[in-house]
C-alpha cells in the first residue's frame, strides 16, 4: 500500500500542451488533498503491489494565467494510474476539458510519513 504522508508534487502537461505545476499533496487512507499556487486538489485512490489508481478534481483558488489549459474552467476531473515505492510515486492523468483531452505526468516525492 502507498505510504500515508506529505508529498512534494510536480506535474507536466503532455502532448505539446503548456501546463503543469509544483505543489504539495497529502495521502491518507485512500484520500488525497493538495494544491499548487493556483489550484487545489481533492481525490481518492487505491493501491496495491506497487501500482495505484484513482480520481481527483482540481479547482482554481487564485486566478491562474490564461495560458494554463484548466484556467477558468471550474471543477476539472482527472482519472489517473501509476506506480509507487516507499520514497514516492508517479502517475499519468487524463481529463476532458471541453472538447480537449488533457494528459499530465506527475511525480511525487515523500517528504514526511505518519
Amino acid at each position: 500500500m502507498i505510504r500515508n504522508g506529505l508529498y512534494f508534487y510536480s506535474s507536466k502537461a503532455l502532448d505539446g500542451v503548456v501546463g503543469g505545476a509544483d505543489g504539495v499533496m497529502v495521502l491518507r487512507d485512500g484520500k488525497m488533498l493538495g494544491g499548487t499556487s493556483f489550484f487545489y486538489f481533492i481525490g481518492t485512490y487505491s493501491s496495491s503491489g506497487g501500482k495505484w489508481k484513482g480520481e481527483l478534481t482540481d479547482q482554481e483558488h487564485t486566478p491562474a494565467p490564461t495560458a494554463l489549459p484548466t484556467a477558468g474552467k471550474g471543477l476539472v476531473a482527472f482519472g489517473f494510474n501509476g506506480t509507487y515505492t516507499d520514497e514516492g510515486a508517479q502517475f499519468y492523468a487524463t481529463a476532458l476539458v471541453g472538447k480537449q483531452s488533457l494528459q499530465y505526468h506527475a511525480t511525487m516525492r515523500l517528504l514526511a510519513a505518519d
